[in-house]
């Protein structure tokens, strides 16, 4: 497989997801913005833009933190290079490119979610129907990964999509464990509580576990009992150790398919060797904010080197 061929694949599914990860997070943040002041729910919403990534370039453009100015920036401002409308656009450009190597399900279904989308976030959104711009990402994705499962032949390109909607998970789910909390609550002497709760069911929230962590856990809402089911429950689907078992197989099956090993196989290796080795009690050891900065800055070394080790620029 070409290299630039394998590159369109990996990030069309990073794209995809990401585009899935802003309308959660999009809808966390209006959740807790409804049920708080004005004052709170401005707090509320410059934390969605700081957890987006997109705090530098909203200020440049806004001084006040509304929520439509938010979300609007956030879903399809022209000047943010990285709103959902831009990444979708991002994401049927790669799948044009990879058109031969895409079943016509999973192309129809990706130009179909473009279309509708595109047509949506076409004039600013309202807090009004919000909602349902939301539902419309999250469902068109859903279409997108279904069809993929369904249609698609577990060959070398099945697994860069994996690949690339696995490294943009767990990226995702680190960085709203640490910036949700650590980057925003006020002060170590806030823990505990009734902030500290409300940041951790956020947390939850953005990433669509409150109900299975609540199943789970009897309704205990804990940092250490929330950390442990965001990073090391392999049951859960956003985890930290759900993501990478699915790289590990994955990665697999590219090592039997070229029948060889690279460097960003021992790499991976080692990586997810240490995440299952830790317990919840050695990672607050260590300080969970410096675990999270080390795993995404490793997160971020091995999607680097399947990159270079594949190819992806030829």
């Amino acid at each position: 497989m070409l290299g630039r061929a394998a590159n369109g694949v990996f990030w069309l599914f990073r794209y995809l997801e990401r585009a899935e990860n802003m309308a959660r997070l999009l809808e966390a943040g209006f959740r807790m913005a409804l049920t708080r002041g004005d004052a709170d729910a401005r707090d509320e919403w410059a934390s969605v833009a700081i957890t987006a990534g997109v705090r530098a370039g909203y200020e440049a453009k806004h001084s006040d933190y509304s929520g439509p100015q938010v979300f609007n920036y956030i879903l399809r401002d022209r000047d943010n290079p990285g709103s959902v409308l831009a990444i979708l656009g991002k994401a049927r450009t790669n799948a044009r490119m990879v058109r031969a190597g895409l079943t016509r399900e999973v192309w129809e279904s990706i130009n179909e979610a473009w279309m509708r989308l595109s047509e949506q976030l076409a004039r600013p959104v309202r807090e009004t129907n919000l909602g349902t711009v939301l539902d419309s990402i999250r469902r068109e994705s859903n279409q997108v990964r279904g069809a993929t499962a369904g249609t698609m032949l577990r060959n070398e390109i099945f697994n860069f999509a994996r690949i690339g909607k696995f490294i943009e998970r767990a990226d995702n789910t680190a960085r709203i464990l640490d910036v949700k909390y650590y980057v925003l609550l006020p002060a170590v002497s806030y823990v505990g509580s009734s902030l500290d709760n409300v940041q951790w069911d956020n947390v939850l929230r953005s990433v669509s576990a409150e109900r299975a962590y609540r199943w789970l856990n009897a309704g205990r809402m804990d940092a250490r009992s929330i950390a442990e089911f965001l990073i090391l429950d392999g049951r859960f689907p956003r985890s930290l150790a759900f993501c990478y078992a699915k790289l590990r197989s994955n990665m697999a099956s590219l090592a039997q398919d070229y029948g060889t090993e690279n460097p960003c196989h021992e790499l991976l290796r080692n990586a997810d060797v240490q995440l299952h080795g830790l317990t919840i009690e050695q990672i607050f050891d260590q300080g969970l904010h410096e675990f999270i900065g080390k795993f995404i800055a490793g997160n971020q070394l091995l999607a680097s080197q399947i990159q270079a080790d594949f190819r992806f620029n030829e």
